[in-house]
């Protein structure tokens, strides 16, 4: 592709990124999550679209995926309220841990059977589509007009909060094994619970940090505010990484208790990073769009579905079921939906660049069934959640408040 002059290169990614905006909220109106606005737009403008852009860097996207689930990450436990969620804290944590094995097995066991794949190959797919995406999920809750309340929602937040942690590890640990043959899972074990254990001190102490630097009057009236959560988000996922932690739960972790401590500056800060992580969104599914050429996914749409139809019917349901079994509060109903509620988003195609820079056998093909679950999980799953809620006997239609004046005149 030539390269533009500056002007003109900004003013290409200035409109991709209002059209990509324009395409989110059009494809939202239909129940479908936002994410598929922004991807189409994406392979539009990519190689086998109008738009003809050549882009095929996996190292670059890679980079940009990473930088924007940082926000994306950050911004959501800023928006959590820990009064809300606390109770599903022991279902969330069971559910975002084993409940992503549990998933990824089950889904690496398909993989094996369908795709010819080596044991280790099945485990990586299983793994890179093993965690949630609760920003698609509450989208589509909000759009459709339908209010869960209770337990459910909390459950579904913290755990999506919390489950790309397991899922990123188990990555590695695949691509480890593909690596080298002979090592142990069970060598790994201190490995993940360090990881864990130090992403979650690296998000405490950060998250505390935040609100004690914003409290001073230096930054408390101005924009400098905006520049030191900007700081906060990335230090934690950096910091946690440097160290042997989990960049991405540090984040998380920070923007939650970040977001529950009370100072002046909270909800201008809690706005300002929920336009950061927007716009994390639609750079990071414009740029992955960009990444996929359609005409490679027509290779995979067989061996695709099967893999969409385990993980939805088989996979999550089996990890839900099994997880959530100790806890009475959740009847069969709740969690029949909880399983339902499970659609991928951002993380798994992301996760789906690291096989490609690592070169790992099967990578692209990795790449493209990944990308054709997420899309067809959205396509189906979230049309289909309102209707399964209601179904379900789960929540209730919101009611849209009258205006003052025409309440007068009723």
């Amino acid at each position: 592709m030539p390269t533009l002059p500056l002007p003109v290169a900004l003013l290409v990614i200035g409109t991709l990124l209002l059209t990509t905006v324009i395409a989110g909220s059009l494809t939202s109106r239909f129940g479908l999550p936002a994410l598929i606005g922004f991807l189409g737009l994406g392979m539009l403008a990519g190689v086998d679209g109008p738009g003809r852009i050549s882009f095929d860097d996996y190292e670059l996207t890679q980079g940009v995926g990473v930088a924007c689930l940082i926000f994306i990450l950050f911004s959501g436990g800023m928006d959590t309220s820990w009064q809300a969620v606390r109770k599903m804290v022991r279902p969330a944590l069971v559910l975002a841990t084993f409940g992503v094995l549990i998933s990824a097995v089950i889904t690496g066991f398909a993989a094996v059977m369908l795709l010819d794949f080596s044991w280790f190959q099945g485990f990586l797919l299983g793994s890179v589509v093993a965690s949630t995406d609760a920003a698609a999920v509450f989208a589509i809750l909000r759009s459709t007009g339908l209010d869960l309340g209770g337990d459910v929602p909390a459950l579904i937040e913290l755990e999506s909060g919390t489950n790309d942690p397991m899922a990123i590890f188990m990555v590695g640990a695949a691509l480890l094994f593909i690596a080298q043959p002979g090592a142990s899972p069970l060598s790994l074990l201190p490995s993940f619970g360090g990881q864990m254990a130090m992403g979650a001190v690296i998000g405490l102490g950060l998250g505390w940090l935040l609100p004690e630097l914003l409290k001073r009057r230096a930054y408390r009236a101005s924009g400098l505010a905006f520049v030191v959560s900007i700081a906060a988000a990335l230090i934690a996922y950096g910091l946690a990484e440097v160290i042997g932690g989990n960049g991405f739960l540090a984040a998380y972790v920070a923007g939650l208790v970040a977001g529950n401590r009370s100072y002046d500056a909270r909800q201008i800060i809690s706005t300002f990073q929920d336009g950061l992580a927007w716009l994390g969104q639609v750079v990071m599914f414009l740029t992955l769009g960009l990444l996929v050429a359609p005409s490679n996914l027509m290779d995979v749409i067989v061996r695709g579905l099967g893999i969409t139809f385990v993980l939805m019917l088989v996979a999550r349901p089996v990890s839900v079921f099994i997880c959530l079994a100790p806890f009475r509060s959740l009847d069969w109903r709740k969690k029949l939906f909880v399983s339902w509620a499970g659609l991928r988003g951002a993380v798994p195609i992301v996760l789906a660049t690291f096989p490609m820079v690592a070169g790992v056998p099967g990578a692209f093909t990795i790449f493209n069934i990944v990308f054709f679950v997420v899309l067809l999980s959205s396509v189906i799953q979230g049309p289909s959640m309102k209707w399964v809620a209601r179904k379900l006997g789960i929540g209730a239609a919101v009611q849209t408040p009258l205006p003052p004046d025409a309440a007068e005149q009723g």
